[in-house]
Formats: C-alpha cells, sequence, structure tokens
C-alpha cells in the first residue's frame, strides 16, 4: 500500500480536536504522513499588524497541542499558518504540498447562505485538484463503534467510481470493518412527461438500468474482494434522485462514512444539472469521502484551472 499525504485544514471551532483525533484512530497506510493547517485571514488585521502576529502564535500554539494527537499514534506530522482566504488557500497549499487528500469539517451552512456565499468546505471541494473529505463527528456525541467501520461506496460504474472503489481497496481499515457497494439505477422518466414512449418501453429502459446497476455492484465487489472486510451491495429503487437514494441509504444501513467518485462536472453544466457528489458531501449524516483519482488531476491540472 503506497503512503498517503494527507493535509487537515482546521479553523478555530471546538470541533478541529476531534477531526484530528478521529483521523489518529483510523490505520492508514505505513510511512503516510500528516500536515495540519490553519489559513488566517489577514483582512481584519489590515490596521492592526501586532494582533495579526499575536493571532498567527496563538495558532501555531493550537497547531502544536493537536499535532501532538498524531505524534502519539505514530505519524510523521508537520503544520503551517498560512496567511490568505481559506477557500482558496486550502486547495492552493493542497496543491503544492502534493497531498492526496484533504480532510476538513463542514461548518453546515444553510441552503441559503451556502448558495450566496460558499462555505469553506464547498468550495475545497469543488476547487481541491486531490480527494477531499467531510468529517462529521458521530450524531449525538455517540462514540464511534469500538472495532470496525460502516463505510458505503456509491458507484454507477463509471471510470470515477472505479477509482474510488480502488482508493477504498488499496486502505486498511480497522478490524471488523463492512463495506456496501451501492449503485442507484437511473431512473427513466415517466410515461406522463413523455407521453409519446409506450409503457413496454419505459419498463424496458427501467430494466436495462437495474442490469447496468447490479454490474456496477458486482465490480465493486471484484475490486474489494482482497481486502478482509465484509461486503454486501445494494441496487435501491430511485424514488427521488440518485444523491438523495445514496443519502438515505447510508443512514438506513448505519454508514460512518460514504465514498465516491467525482465526475468532476464544472461551471454552468454543474449548476444545472447539480452534482451528486456535492449533494451527498453536504447533505449527509456521517463523514463523506469525493475521490479524485491521479488521471482526473492531471486533465484539470492540465486546463490551468483558476484558483
Amino acid at each position: 500500500m503506497k503512503p498517503m499525504r494527507i493535509l487537515i485544514a482546521l479553523d478555530a471551532t471546538p470541533s478541529c480536536a476531534k477531526i484530528v483525533e478521529q483521523a489518529a484512530n483510523r490505520p492508514w497506510p505505513f510511512g503516510s504522513t500528516f500536515f495540519l493547517l490553519h489559513v488566517l485571514d489577514p483582512f481584519p488585521f489590515v490596521k492592526a499588524p501586532i494582533s495579526l502576529q499575536r493571532a498567527k502564535d496563538a495558532a501555531h500554539a493550537e497547531l502544536k497541542n493537536l499535532k501532538k494527537c498524531l505524534v502519539d499514534a505514530g505519524w510523521k506530522t508537520e503544520t503551517d499558518v498560512v496567511l490568505g482566504h481559506p477557500r482558496s488557500a486550502i486547495g492552493k497549499t493542497g496543491t503544492s504540498w502534493t497531498a492526496d487528500l484533504v480532510i476538513l469539517g463542514s461548518n453546515d451552512l444553510g441552503p441559503v447562505a451556502r448558495l450566496l456565499l460558499g462555505s469553506t468546505a464547498h468550495s475545497v471541494l469543488r476547487r481541491a485538484l486531490c480527494s477531499v473529505e467531510i468529517v462529521r463527528p458521530p450524531a449525538n456525541g455517540k462514540r464511534p463503534r469500538a472495532t470496525g467501520m460502516k463505510i458505503l461506496v456509491a458507484t454507477d460504474g463509471s471510470e470515477y467510481s472505479v477509482t474510488a472503489l480502488r482508493s477504498v481497496a488499496s486502505r486498511p481499515w480497522p478490524k471488523g470493518s463492512e463495506v456496501k457497494v451501492l449503485s442507484v439505477p437511473e431512473p427513466f422518466v415517466p410515461i406522463n412527461v413523455f407521453p409519446y414512449f409506450e409503457s413496454k418501453e419505459i419498463e424496458k429502459l427501467n430494466t436495462s438500468a437495474l442490469k447496468e446497476a447490479k454490474k456496477a455492484v458486482d465490480e465493486g465487489v471484484r475490486i474489494l474482494s482482497k481486502l478482509d472486510v465484509q461486503v454486501s451491495t445494494g441496487t435501491p429503487s430511485p424514488q427521488v434522485s440518485p444523491a438523495r437514494v445514496i443519502v438515505k441509504e447510508a443512514q438506513a444501513w448505519g454508514a460512518q462514512m460514504i465514498v465516491l467518485g467525482s465526475h468532476g462536472r464544472r461551471g454552468f453544466d454543474r449548476l444545472t444539472m447539480g452534482s451528486v457528489s456535492e449533494h451527498v458531501a453536504f447533505h449527509g449524516h456521517c463523514s463523506v469521502e469525493v475521490i479524485r483519482g491521479r488521471r482526473v488531476q492531471e486533465k484539470r491540472s492540465g486546463k490551468g484551472e483558476s484558483q
């Protein structure tokens, strides 16, 4: 298993310690390294440079305290405080440090605030060239299971989903873990929307969609076959959008993490069509990891995407 480079972006909220603790308690490939990052916005300190220095010193001290948790767990860890806007600086730091994964907490902005202002997590999820995990502490303050994790991997059979499955298959997981491979059949629009389709034609299309979903989960089981985990599958009926089905199924199953690939939709296409990965990341009840493979990273960076 190849070592990973994991960047953990931290703000000044009390949940920071829980995020670091979760990372420290999870198994990672041997030789993995961590980077604890705090981005400090200098704008409020424009006329108070002394206060800015004090804020930096306080942030460095806090990162040093948080670092101990990872070091005690045996992980090499570095820290830094960067001046800039979190929404852009986290992604840029992750790129320059060649991170494989960026971990950060969700500040759970409401839909209106997220639409108008954007949350840091939302921006990083869209801009980062590497995989991103949005961490959520267990609901109601419940402690995680003593052994094992429940990981739901959503797949549509695409190369992006295969990349996500391979990422899960390449990492160590706690003993007693369970992985559920889920594929939601793409529903065909009902006959009352397109009346010129006959019911038999729609039935045939839906049957084909279910067949493709089953093919996707079978491929997922094959990829995960060498993992020492219990693997199950699901192809639930798409009563609502696939993204909402994934969130609902994950909660019903009691998943502690959802993993899925990013299709990398950008611009107007993403705005109008929406993104399954983004919806799941910001509506899931548990931590959500959105995987981007090296090939996807190279495609995007090669286009000179502006941050």
